[in-house]
């Protein structure tokens, strides 16, 4: 008895390889499926780069690459610092671009440019502010309480123009005080539709630019110099620092 021979087409051949192959490549990576993946404390932006969840805080690298704490309420001027992205943290403020820069770099980041800031901030389908197109009070910290004049007011007032020192405006006594600086994510409602917090108000957040741009405000101020997520100020150079800038990395 002749044996019994089966015949197929080429197109059903090539059908069945094309089968055979998908079955036994590795299924895609979420990174490659949903663009890139972030770190943990980063957020994807439309899967093209990560920014920070929260404003920074940083921690002092000592020895070999030990870490120690550093008040947020102090400069971080001739220290090693890293930069670390964590809700429940006072954020770091008197610190400059230049020092932003390092502590990114220090963990692996880098500091955002500008139209990367100004994405994750308006979110997917961009508005003025994260949480939608007009303010609402209380939504964000943008609407604290002047220590500095409290400090260095005169009978209740504003501080004569010859209080605006450096010193003066990295008093670490300014963001301690009720009714300024936040905690990283206690504002609930100053969410980007991508998971990012408090890109509007608590602190200024210093970007690449290396003439020295700070965007989003601080809690005393998301208006005066564009409103909200369009407030940018350059008016510093990239050395400068006071009670008001902090930062948040991107990768």
């Amino acid at each position: 008895m002749k044996p019994i021979v089966f015949f197929h087409s080429p197109r059903a051949l090539g059908l069945a390889a094309v089968a055979l192959l998908a079955a036994t490549l590795p299924a895609p990576s979420e990174a490659e499926a949903k663009g890139k993946k972030c770190p943990e404390g980063m957020v994807s932006i439309a899967g093209k780069y990560c920014i920070d969840t929260y404003e920074a805080h940083v921690v002092e690298i000592v020895g070999k690459n030990k870490a120690k704490g550093h008040s947020p309420y102090q400069s971080v001027a001739g220290l090693r610092v890293k930069a670390v992205s964590k809700k429940g943290k006072a954020p770091q403020a008197y610190i400059s671009r230049n020092e932003a820069e390092e502590a990114c770099k220090n963990a692996g980041k880098r500091l955002c440019v500008d139209d990367e800031w100004i994405g994750a901030c308006k979110g997917k389908k961009p508005t003025t502010f994260p949480y939608g197109s007009d303010r609402v009070s209380g939504n964000c910290n943008d609407g604290g309480y002047s220590s500095f004049n409290a400090l260095y007011g005169v009978a209740g007032g504003p501080p004569p123009q010859e209080a605006y020192t450096f010193a003066n405006m990295n008093d670490e006594r300014l963001n301690q005080m009720k009714g300024t600086l936040a905690k990283s994510g206690a504002y609930k409602k100053c969410r980007s539709s991508y998971g990012a917090f408090d890109m509007v108000g608590n602190l200024h957040e210093w970007t690449a630019s290396k003439t020295g741009t700070f965007r989003g405000g601080y809690y005393l101020d998301t208006h005066q110099n564009g409103d909200g997520c369009d407030y940018k100020t350059t008016a510093h150079n990239a050395r400068y620092h006071d009670y008001s800038t902090g930062f948040r990395c991107c990768q």
